[in-house]
């Protein structure tokens, strides 16, 4: 009789696979415990970040270039800056997904922290942040995608849209006391105007007059230098020339600041900044608007 016991018996030969561990279910307490220390951990990124970003004048306009595009918080910046400083657009995978867009296989995201309003035991509002991942335009399959058009301005709408409802009067002037292009007068507010400028000339020197308006004085260390970082960001924003600008003063300025402060000063920087592009903004929205339907009428 033929001995097949060799064949029947496979213990040896195949192995069961093990069945897979179900993955160890946090409690409440300890699930809290771990955002906590992500949200930590990247309150801690971001200091370190703002410690290099304000080391040299090329940091320093690195971090203004992508605040320019992206219009994030200082600490997201920053968040941003360590991780992917090039990026243009980012947007978390839900974003994306109603763009018919998905994420390219691989592409870890960025960690931000996104604020969250809640109402405290006393009755009072606070504000708490969850760690939400934005993936960049290059990390995605964009073959769908419809681009959203862009409109082109011209120098005249875009120095239009910059005095647009300003809060104050805006005068040209022959001549301009502190021998600039512009400056606010102590005693009536306005900002004078140095006649016939170059536009480049002009954008900066009014946008700086601008935005040290909006600049909170109780908060900022050197409001000077807080509006001639905005002035930046604007004329970054509306493509106009930046080439004149140096900020190899920063390391005078910020460098020897803690890390927080250096941060709030960058909000400052930002919040100026904002100020007189909402502004702006709402002016080329409504010329874009009329672009549009005129173009519809023909």
């Amino acid at each position: 009789m033929n001995n097949f016991d060799d064949i029947l018996n496979t213990a040896e030969q195949e192995q069961k696979p093990k069945p897979k561990a179900e993955p160890e279910r946090l409690s409440n307490e300890e699930y809290a415990e771990m955002k906590k220390a992500e949200r930590e951990a990247l309150f801690e990124t971001s200091n370190e970040v703002a410690e290099r970003a304000v080391s040299s004048g090329e940091n320093f306009r690195q971090y203004l270039d992508i605040q320019a595009r992206l219009n994030y918080s200082a600490v997201n910046t920053l968040l941003v800056m360590e991780v992917k400083p090039e990026a243009t657009q980012l947007g978390d995978a839900d974003y994306w997904n109603e763009k018919d867009c998905f994420i390219k296989a691989g592409e870890k995201g960025i960690a931000i922290l996104e604020p969250h309003e809640y109402t405290k035991s006393d009755g009072t509002d606070g504000v708490s942040f969850n760690v939400k991942k934005v993936f960049d335009i290059s990390q995605v399959d964009t073959e769908k995608l419809i681009p959203e058009p862009k409109h082109s301005f011209d120098n005249r709408q875009i120095l239009r849209a910059l005095v647009h409802k300003a809060p104050m009067t805006i005068r040209s002037v022959d001549e301009v006391p502190n021998g600039g292009g512009a400056m606010t007068d102590p005693k009536s507010g306005d900002i004078l105007v140095l006649k016939d400028m170059a536009f480049k000339d002009a954008f900066r020197s009014v946008a700086h007059e601008m935005a040290l308006a909006e600049v909170n004085y109780d908060k900022a260390s050197d409001p000077q230098f807080t509006a001639y970082c905005a002035s930046y960001i604007l004329c970054k924003k509306y493509d106009v020339d930046t080439s004149d600008y140096n900020f190899d003063s920063v390391t005078h300025t910020l460098s020897d600041m803690e890390p927080k402060d250096i941060k709030s000063e960058l909000s400052q920087v930002r919040k100026a900044a904002d100020e007189v592009s909402s502004r702006m903004a709402h002016q080329l929205d409504s010329v874009q608007k009329a672009a549009r339907d005129n173009r519809e009428s023909r």
